[in-house]
């Protein structure tokens, strides 16, 4: 299913996605309009959805749009734009409705099969859907078996794109540093002690023997000998692992004319595994803290910083350091439905809904490594240098896979979520007027919204007792009610008006009592080929409730040191400025709700038979939109409030005295290190915040034409296409509107999408050809853009018999990967938004009975 919901015009928001980090193996975020995925609410029957239990990034709340399976949908209902008059909170970008199937007849089977012709990923999809019914009864059902092989970076020969001209031209590409130690601290000016002869060579082939260099001050430094890699990025997934079975029923009774009862059950099931990577050690680990990275190592006389990553080799496979997750989702419903009066329709439900979620990893204990490699601390220097005696025997070999277990363990994340609501609707019209009868619909709504996150307790933020590795706890619930009206008011025989309002209040531990919502749209019909249309409405978002609720969410991640690099001349490549950095997070209860409101105009018009366009002007703005800060985002911002310039040397946009640059400084600590003019970073506060200001504007427009010829087949050509006008952002109310957000070298919301298609039919046999256009997206480096990006996929396919048929897909024609960037020199070298996958073929064969 989600694979249709991609193909929207309006979803050109950046998400995570398979190549991204391992929070949320399954998961298939969509975001509408570039304002995030926690911002599109989804619906399952008109019924909301249990969020995914753990958090978007680790951080925030999101739904998951990919675990319904695609043989049980009937329909997917799309709405851009506020709508949390009608649907509630979290409708502000856009609702989707997925409307599962009933009442349906017969069986079909479908069996398909397909892998990448690039090599790997190989995937089967098994779907059977089918239906009976008698005089007062009937049942609808669906099951479906999904298996998807792992895709790992090995499979693609030439994955490593550090090889191509990205990188500095005065040093060239060079291998990841697998194996070193760095004399004075973790520095990247530091120079490497050299290792001894033969050491790269006792890993086989999977280390080769490097001479580092850097630029510093606009001049090539010499760094000395380590053990390299072109590997390293290679025992990456480019796809996850999955294998899921999903099962859907739906039956009803009839109880009487006027009373049905019905039901409704939906379960998913996934496994999945992925690979983000090897770990390394950097240094000896404290509990509570995490490991320092340097100390004074008295067979050098000097304070080191010794550097490693495990490998294959090591581990005894690449399997080794797969993370495995286990994910269930249930949704069940049941309800009451009938006739009141002879002139009102209603709907009694109640629902549950809950989401499970299970990740293990492998991962090294601290105390362990500490006593595998470094021994006890021996002392102090005079300015607080921890002092160890490095192993060189076991730091400058392999481990064996026993060693490598006797120093790790098993980390694991357990998370659940669940919504439980009861609804009453009742539709119908009220009394005629003149043009027409008034159209009422009235809700009454009350749900206990959920989630309870427990991470493993040894890499909670403050206990941090496994090496390298942090996690987040959290849990609340969150009660709402609400009563919302809705009415259809035909004005004259060609102007019809919709007026809705909203009351929702809520009960939980934060300042957020209750919300008032409305909407109101006018459809005028000038003449029967032409719709004019218009709507206002406004929307509200209470805090995602894992950003009220959190206990701590840590991190440890390579990032660039944008201070450190702008002040030696080294920018915008930045080589040589990264390193390990620790970030937190925590909830708070005071954060205000988000409110916004949005309008739109535009025009329906038929301009002949099977010929139709249509276009509209969009517009939402946001108040106290929640987002949270990343770290390159306060690293940059710090860097640009300390000099004044951006890394591609521009001027800052912020003044030192703003109140950007008074919050985004508070939130790095930095600690002196020896010989560094700049204090290294030690500490990101990422936090989030609610923003002053945001505005999205742009059109959406589309061409649909049916052309059924005589000798020729049926044709269907469509054509959509969706422009960001406008993007504006204020984070601070101190703070100038940055009106030029859109085209900021920071967003990378796709600025328009263009969707095109073509499918024939004649006689036994059909085809299709479906091409996306994305627009461009800004160069890493910060100068420029990237060149827009074109994928085509096509199908043919033919009845063989009444009851069974083959098709043919091939996705992504031309093997078109990602648009070129000269400038991106940081793993996994493009965009994530652009699939590695490559050109997939699939088969499938359909078989009904009836």
């Amino acid at each position: 299913m989600f694979e249709a919901l991609e193909t929207l015009v309006m979803a050109g928001g950046a998400v995570e996605t398979e190549l991204s980090g391992g929070f949320s193996a399954n998961a298939h975020p969509l975001n509408l309009r570039g304002l995030g995925p926690g911002r599109s609410l989804l619906l399952i029957d008109g019924r909301r959805a249990a969020d995914y239990p753990f958090p978007y990034g680790g951080r925030s709340n999101f739904q998951n749009f990919g675990n319904i399976p695609s043989g049980a949908v009937e329909r997917i209902e799309v709405l851009a734009g506020g709508a949390s008059a009608i649907y509630g909170a979290d409708a502000v970008s856009g609702v989707v409705n997925v409307v599962l199937k009933r009442g349906y007849e017969g069986d079909v089977f479908k069996l398909r099969g397909g892998t990448s012709t690039m090599g790997g990923r190989d995937r089967a999809d098994l779907q059977w859907t089918g239906g009976r019914s008698g005089d007062d009864w009937s049942v609808t059902y669906a099951l479906q078996y999904y298996e998807q092989e792992l895709l790992y970076g090995f499979q693609r020969d030439d994955w490593d794109l550090r090889r191509n001209p990205a990188a500095d031209p005065r040093i060239g590409p060079e291998p990841t540093s697998m194996l070193r130690i760095r004399r004075g601290g973790t520095s990247s000016s530091n120079p490497l002690i050299a290792l001894p002869d033969g050491t790269c060579q006792k890993w086989g082939g999977e280390f080769l023997d490097w001479t580092y260099r850097r630029i510093s001050s606009g001049n090539v430094q010499t760094l000395g000998n380590a053990c390299g890699s072109w590997n390293d990025e290679r025992y990456v997934h480019l796809s996850k692992g999955k294998e899921e079975a999903a099962a859907y029923v739906f039956g009803t009774y009839d109880f009487n004319s006027a009373l049905q009862g019905w039901a409704s059950l939906q379960v998913w099931d996934s496994r999945a595994e992925s690979l983000g990577g090897f770990e390394s050690i950097t240094g000896p680990h404290t509990d509570g803290v995490g490991r320092r990275g340097d100390f004074y190592d008295p067979q050098f006389g000097s304070v080191i910083a010794p550097a490693r990553y495990l490998s294959p080799v090591d581990l005894g496979g690449v399997a080794a350091m797969n993370q495995h997750y286990k994910e269930r989702s249930v949704d069940l419903a049941i309800g009451l439905r009938g006739r009141l009066a002879e002139r009102f329709d209603w709907d009694a439900t109640l629902s549950r809904a809950e989401y499970d979620f299970e990740r293990t990893r492998r991962r090294m204990v601290g105390n362990l490594v500490n006593d595998f490699f470094f021994g006890p601390q021996l002392g102090t220097t005079s300015k607080g240098v921890p002092i160890h005696q490095l192993n060189l025997e076991r730091w400058l070999r392999p481990l064996t896979p026993d060693e490598y277990a006797s120093i790790s363990t098993l980390a694991r994340y357990e998370a659940r979520s669940w919504v439980s609501t009861g609804s009453f609707v009742l539709t119908g019209d009220l009394f005629p007027l003149p043009a027409g009868p008034l159209g009422m619909a009235v809700v009454l709504e009350a749900s206990r919204q959920g989630y309870d996150l427990d991470s493993d307790p040894r890499v909670q933020p403050g206990v941090v007792q496994l090496y390298n590795l942090t996690g987040t706890n959290g849990g609340g619930e969150r009660d709402r009610y609400a009563a919302g009206v809705e009415f259809s008011i035909p004005i004259v025989d060609t102007l019809k008006a919709s007026l809705a309002g909203r009351f929702d209040k809520y009960d939980d531990i934060t300042d957020v009592n209750d919300a008032k919502t409305w909407n109101a749209g006018l459809e005028w019909r000038p003449f029967d080929a032409l719709l004019v249309r218009a709507s206002h409405a406004t929307s509200f978002k209470a805090p995602d409730m894992h950003w009220v609720f959190s206990e701590g969410s840590g991190s440890y991640g390579n990032s660039v040191d944008p201070w450190r690099c702008i002040a030696g001349g080294a920018n915008p490549g930045c080589s040589g400025y990264s390193y390990s950095m620790f970030s937190v997070t925590r909830g708070d209860p005071a954060l205000e709700e988000e409110t916004g409101k949005s309008w739109s105009a535009g025009f329906v018009w038929d301009i002949a038979d099977g010929l139709s366009v249509n276009a509209d002007y969009w517009n939402i703005e946001l108040n106290g939109a929640l987002e949270r800060l990343s770290n390159a985002a306060i690293l940059e911002g710090e860097a640009g409030c300390r000099t004044g310039r951006k890394l591609n040397g521009q001027p800052f946009d912020f003044a030192a005295d703003s109140g950007y640059c008074q919050l985004i400084t508070s939130l790095v600590t930095r600690t002196p290190e020896e010989g560094q003019a700049i204090g290294r970073v030690t500490e990101i506060r990422s936090l989030p915040i609610n923003q002053s200001y945001r505005r999205v504007a742009g059109i959406d427009a589309g061409v649909n034409w049916r052309l059924q010829t005589a000798r020729l087949g049926r044709y269907n050509l469509r054509l959509n296409w969706s422009h960001t006008l406008a993007s504006e952002r204020q984070v601070q109310a101190t703070d100038p509107v940055q009106e030029d957000w859109r085209d900021d070298p920071d967003n990378l919301d796709f600025r328009s999408r263009i969707t095109t298609g073509v499918d024939w039919r004649l006689g036994d046999w059909s085809a299709g050809v479906f091409g996306t256009r994305y627009g461009s997206l800004p160069k890493y480096g910060g100068v420029g853009r990237t060149g827009v990006h074109f994928l085509w996929n096509a199908n043919v396919g033919r009845q063989i018999t009444d009851k069974a048929a083959l098709k043919l897909y091939v996705n992504n024609v031309f093997n078109s990967l990602h648009p070129h960037d000269e400038t991106n020199s940081s793993f996994p070298y493009f965009y994530e938004v652009y699939s590695p996958v490559g050109r997939e073929v699939a088969v499938q064969f359909e078989y009904r009975l009836h």
